[in-house]
């Protein structure tokens, strides 16, 4: 999987607090893009699609453990 930002790291990012989860790494990255082409649709595409996947894959992960639980 991927690697977890640092708490100064979100910070120094201002990440809001409800985005600071697994995959604030790469919020951080899609963010610093988005300034960088003054979020300009048809760039920061592959940071785009890596934070969504990433997004899917943890939700998809915490729905299986919730399913386990309510199967024990």
């Amino acid at each position: 999987m991927t690697e977890v930002a640092s708490q100064s790291a979100m910070n120094k990012a201002r990440v809001p607090l409800e985005y600071r989860d697994y995959c604030a790494n790469l919020l951080i990255k899609l963010n610093k893009c988005r300034g960088e082409t003054f979020y300009l649709p048809w760039k920061c595409e592959n940071e785009r699609h890596s934070y969504e996947k990433c997004e899917y894959d943890d939700f998809k992960r915490r729905v299986q453990e919730k399913e386990a639980k309510a199967n024990e």
